[in-house]
């Protein structure tokens, strides 16, 4: 697992949600693959810990859908759930709706510079075909109007749930010319933003969160040993 190469446990902070972020991170950019196994001892070892802590992970994990655990038998990297994905998507798209419309009524200060510097960021990644990256960019766009509305336990719930429909994302994020359509979608909620028009950004936002799911069949027959079938 190359997630683990980059590991560096912090005896500071408690160990167990290390684990969690690394594992859960890995999951995410399909470092671990859907059907990986996870094997307790092998992670204990690999990460430095003890089982307690990779026990405690991979139950955090399993709560989020992102594993499931066969007691005395096997762990497994859950296949993507196409429709606990669509329910992650009304989720997330339900709550931004409304944040983009009370952002563009009144743009705190600062907010138009730091999602102008965010999509900055975004091209230079899209550039180098960092996708991993770009993709935890775009997290940082969207946690930006999450926190400028003061709705970040809103932020934990809705990422909470993501696991499936970022994995759906990830894979079709190389699609040709689609980080490209992702900053211009991303351009024009912050344009809308800046120009105070609440029903503009509310429409460029509904037009950015249905692109994948837009394009799940094409995802999933490329796709198919990833997804959960039936």
């Amino acid at each position: 697992m190359p997630i683990l190469t980059k590991f560096r446990l912090d005896r500071s902070r408690l160990a167990a949600p290390q684990v969690f972020e690394s594992l859960r991170e890995a999951i995410l950019t399909l470092e671990l693959v859907p059907g990986a196994m996870l094997v307790r001892s092998d992670l204990a070892g690999q990460f430095g810990v003890s089982q307690t802590p990779i026990r405690e992970a991979l139950l955090r994990l399993e709560e989020e859908g992102l594993v499931e655990v066969f007691p005395q038998h096997a762990t497994l990297v859950s296949r993507i759930d196409v429709a606990a994905a669509r329910e992650a998507h009304f989720l997330r798209r339900s709550i931004e709706l409304e944040i983009v419309r009370t952002l563009a009524l009144q743009p705190p200060p600062g907010l138009v510079v730091q999602l102008q510097a965010q999509c900055a960021l975004q091209e230079s990644l899209a550039a180098a075909q960092r996708y991993d990256d770009f993709l935890g960019a775009d997290h940082g766009f969207h946690r930006l109007m999450y926190e400028a509305a003061g709705v970040m336990g809103l932020w934990a719930l809705v990422r909470r749930y993501s696991g499936h429909v970022d994995r759906l994302r990830r894979l079709h994020l190389p699609t040709a010319g689609k980080t490209g359509v992702i900053m211009r979608q991303h351009r024009a909620i912050l344009d809308a933003i800046d120009r105070q028009n609440a029903p503009a950004a509310q429409e460029a936002l509904r037009e950015h969160l249905s692109g994948t799911l837009s394009a799940v069949d094409n995802v999933c027959a490329q796709h198919p040993d990833y997804i959960l079938q039936g």
